[in-house]
């Protein structure tokens, strides 16, 4: 006749002598090892397969009048519509501080050693949004800047204080004056 073993008796690990509690730490911090090169691999295949997305265009040298200038955060670029598909390149893969300046001839993301214009020919829609990649805040807080990238559409996440008036600035820069209220519907 078996005899019934207790549950807890075989579930229990006997960690008392060094050598086991070593072999544990060693598979603990291998599988770190293994997580962290595993982000960093896929970091650098999306960087791979978004190396044809085009630099910005250059900084012109007159801007023109400035329409406005707002302190806040940079959160992130991404993929027409698909706001959790961070673009990778062109420093426009990390999260920052950022001087958003909207002036005549374009916008300005001014990001710790990257300044990114948007010329006002590129721009396609200013709207607020509740999430992105890596961030969900209070509905409308974050402003959409819909743009053009060379051929590629994007959408930058800005969060600023003053959200509607950088929609608003941002709104006299586009061509039909299209605005649109935080829940994306026309206003």
């Amino acid at each position: 006749m078996l005899s019934a073993t207790p549950l807890n008796t075989i579930l229990t690990i006997n960690i008392d002598d060094n050598a086991t509690r070593t072999t544990l730490l060693n598979y603990v911090l291998l599988g770190f090892i293994v997580v962290i090169a595993l982000a960093i691999l896929g970091w650098l295949a999306r960087r791979r397969r978004q190396r044809d997305i085009p630099k910005p265009v250059p900084m012109p040298a007159d801007i023109g009048s400035l329409h406005g200038e707002f302190e806040g955060f940079y959160v992130s670029t991404t993929l027409d519509g698909q706001p959790l598909n961070r673009v990778a390149v062109r420093g426009l893969g990390f999260r920052s501080r950022a001087t958003i300046a909207v002036a005549d001839r374009g916008v300005v993301l001014a990001l710790p050693g990257n300044n990114v214009f948007i010329p006002r020919e590129d721009l396609r829609e200013v709207t607020r949004a509740n999430y992105t990649i890596d961030r969900v805040v209070e509905p409308g807080g974050l402003v959409l800047l819909a743009w053009r990238l060379g051929e590629v559409n994007v959408d930058s996440y800005l969060r600023v204080e003053k959200t509607e008036e950088l929609v608003s600035a941002i709104g006299t820069l586009l061509p039909n004056a299209e605005l649109h209220n935080n829940s994306g519907k026309k206003a």
